[in-house]
C-alpha cells in the first residue's frame, strides 16, 4: 500500500510542477498546436504535455515497483520508444508509417521480453487456448490498437486524460486487491500523473498532452488490459472474473471501440486506417453542439455504465458479453449518428430562409434610405 501511495503522490507531484515550466518553455520556442479545419481549437496551445506525463509515470514507476520485477526494465525500454515517437512527432511530425513502426517495436519488446501476451481467450467464441503464433500476432494487434486508441480519442479538452484516469483507476483497483503491487503502482502513477495533468488540461486547455502523452496512455494500457485479462481469468487468483476480456474490453470501451469503429470505416472507403477524418465520437458529439466538458463527461459516464453492465452480466459468457457490449454501443453511434445528420439537415433548411430574411431588410432598408433622401 505504501509504494501505490508514494508512486501516485510522487508521480503527481512531478507533473504539477513539470506542467508550468513544459507550457513556458513552448511559448518561448513556439511549440505549438496550430489549428486547422480538423481540430476543434481556435488558438495556438502548447502540445507538450506528455512530457509532464512521462516524467512523473517513469519516476514514480521505478522508485514504487518492489524490488524483483524483471518485467519493469522492459515496460520502461517500451514507454521510452513510444515517449520518443511521441516527442518526434509532436515538434517534427513523424510519417504514420514511421509511428507505426515504433509501435511494432515497442509491442515486440513487451510480448519478447516482458510476457505481455493472450494465450488464452477465455471462451471467446467457443476458443480456451490458442496457438503460440496465433498469439503473438492477437497481442501484437491488441497491444498497436489500444496504443493508437488513445491517440485517436484526445480530440477534445479533457477526453483522453479523464479516459485514461478511468481505466487506470479501475485496472488499478483491481491488481491491488489481488496483490498484484507491481501493476498496481503502475497504474496508479499514471492516474497520478493525469490528474495532475488535468488540472491544466480540462476545458479550456491550457495545454495538450500531444503525442507523447497519448502514445503512452495507450502502451500503459494496453500492458494493464492484457494483464487483467491473463489474472483475471486464472481460478488461481483471490478474485477471479468470468468473461475478463469482455470485462477488459468494457474498461476500455469508449476509446477502443472508437478507434475499430473508424479504422473500419477508412479501410472499407480504401483509406489507410491512419488517415485523418472527423469520424470520431468527440466529432459527432461536437456537431451536436456538446462543449468540451459536456463531451468529456458524457463519455467517461458512458465507459463507466459499460463498465457496470459487463461486470453485472458478466456470468453469461465471454461471447455474450461481447455481443451485448457491442450491439449496445452500435446503437448509441447509431442513435447519435442520426441526431448529427437530423441536426445537420436541419440547420441547411435554415440557412436559405435566414438569408431572404437578410436579404429583405437589406432590400428595405435601402428602399426607406431613398425615400429619406
Amino acid at each position: 500500500m505504501d509504494n501505490i501511495l508514494l508512486s501516485s503522490a510522487l508521480a503527481f507531484i512531478i507533473t504539477f510542477f513539470a506542467i508550468p515550466v513544459i507550457i513556458q518553455v513552448a511559448k518561448d520556442k513556439k511549440l505549438f498546436d496550430e489549428p486547422d479545419e480538423r481540430k476543434v481549437h481556435k488558438t495556438v496551445i502548447p502540445t507538450l504535455g506528455g512530457l509532464g506525463i512521462f516524467a512523473g509515470f517513469i519516476i514514480a514507476s521505478l522508485l514504487g515497483v518492489p524490488a524483483g520485477t524483471p518485467e519493469l526494465q522492459y515496460f520502461a525500454a517500451a514507454a521510452i520508444v513510444v515517449f520518443f515517437l511521441g516527442i518526434k512527432d509532436d515538434i517534427l511530425i513523424l510519417s504514420a508509417s514511421k509511428k507505426f513502426i515504433g509501435q511494432l517495436i515497442a509491442a515486440g519488446i513487451l510480448i519478447k521480453f516482458g510476457g505481455v501476451s493472450i494465450n488464452n481467450m477465455h471462451g471467446l467464441m467457443g476458443v480456451y487456448e490458442i496457438p503460440h503464433v496465433a498469439s503473438v500476432a492477437l497481442s501484437l494487434f491488441t497491444i498497436i490498437v489500444i496504443t493508437n486508441s488513445f491517440n485517436l480519442i484526445d480530440g477534445v479538452d479533457g477526453l483522453a486524460g479523464s479516459l485514461g484516469f478511468l481505466t487506470t483507476i479501475v485496472f488499478g483497483a483491481y491488481f491491488f486487491y489481488i496483490g498484484e503491487v507491481a501493476y498496481a503502482v503502475l497504474a496508479f502513477a499514471l492516474a497520478g500523473s493525469l490528474i495532475s495533468f488535468l488540472i491544466y488540461n480540462f476545458s479550456p486547455a491550457k495545454i495538450f498532452m500531444g503525442d507523447t502523452g497519448s502514445l503512452l496512455l495507450g502502451i500503459v494500457n494496453s500492458i494493464l488490459v492484457i494483464r487483467f485479462i491473463n489474472m483475471a481469468g486464472s481460478s488461481t487468483v483471490s478474485m477471479p472474473i468470468e468473461a475478463a476480456p469482455a470485462i477488459g474490453f468494457s474498461i476500455l470501451m469508449i476509446p477502443l471501440f472508437d478507434t475499430l469503429r473508424v479504422f473500419s470505416l477508412r479501410i472499407f472507403d480504401r483509406r489507410s486506417p491512419f488517415s485523418p477524418d472527423r469520424n470520431h465520437i468527440h466529432h459527432f458529439l461536437l456537431d451536436l453542439g456538446f462543449s468540451h466538458k459536456k463531451i468529456t463527461l458524457t463519455c467517461v459516464f458512458a465507459n463507466i455504465i459499460f463498465i457496470a453492465m459487463a461486470f453485472g452480466l458478466r456470468s453469461l459468457g465471454t461471447t455474450t458479453v461481447m455481443g451485448i457490449l457491442l450491439a449496445t454501443a452500435f446503437s448509441f453511434i447509431g442513435i447519435i449518428y442520426y441526431l448529427r445528420q437530423k441536426s445537420r439537415s436541419g440547420r441547411l433548411q435554415k440557412t436559405p430562409e435566414t438569408e431572404v430574411i437578410k436579404s429583405h431588410k437589406i432590400l428595405t432598408l435601402v428602399s426607406d434610405t431613398v425615400e429619406v433622401d
